[in-house]
């Protein structure tokens, strides 16, 4: 199985965001990834969280990375130097941040996060479906934070 990474340095600047997820974009397309639509979508959205979290909460620049397997998963990575833990946040209804975190959880198959030396290592990943475009099968979707395995439900 060959697998395809590539990495991307974002400065601390809000607008790094649209060029990250255009970046993802043009990776996903040279990958032959982009037929699968739905994976597209949901990749974009989920460097556009956590890319803001990243260049927003942190203030810090920051490494994207974007694992491509052959095979089922794709794997996302935001790694920062800043060594403050991503924490998930209950939003008010009106509030226009704090979903970021829920919606990775929501969407990604499985995340969480890691201490790398100074900063911290931010990952999600996403399965990717069958060759017949059947899901792929059901597996227990997890989230890791601090090095604790949580059951979604």
């Amino acid at each position: 199985m060959q697998v395809h990474q590539a990495q991307l340095e974002v400065r601390p600047d809000p607008a790094e965001v649209g060029r990250a997820r255009r970046w993802v974009r043009a990776r996903l397309a040279g990958s032959g990834t982009a037929a699968d639509e739905s994976l597209v979508e949901t990749l974009v959205l989920l460097v556009s969280e956590l890319v803001t979290n990243a260049v927003v909460h942190t203030r810090c620049s920051a490494v994207v990375r974007l694992t491509l397997p052959g095979a089922a998963t794709v794997r996302l990575e935001v790694a920062d130097s800043s060594g403050r833990a991503p924490v998930p946040r209950c939003a008010d209804g009106d509030e226009t941040g704090g979903r970021g975190l829920a919606l990775v959880d929501g969407l990604a198959d499985r995340w969480g996060w890691h201490p790398e030396g100074a900063g911290k290592r931010v990952w999600c990943e996403l399965d990717r479906p069958g060759p017949d475009g059947d899901p792929p099968p059901e597996r227990e979707r997890t989230s890791v934070l601090d090095g604790v395995a949580y059951e979604v439900v």
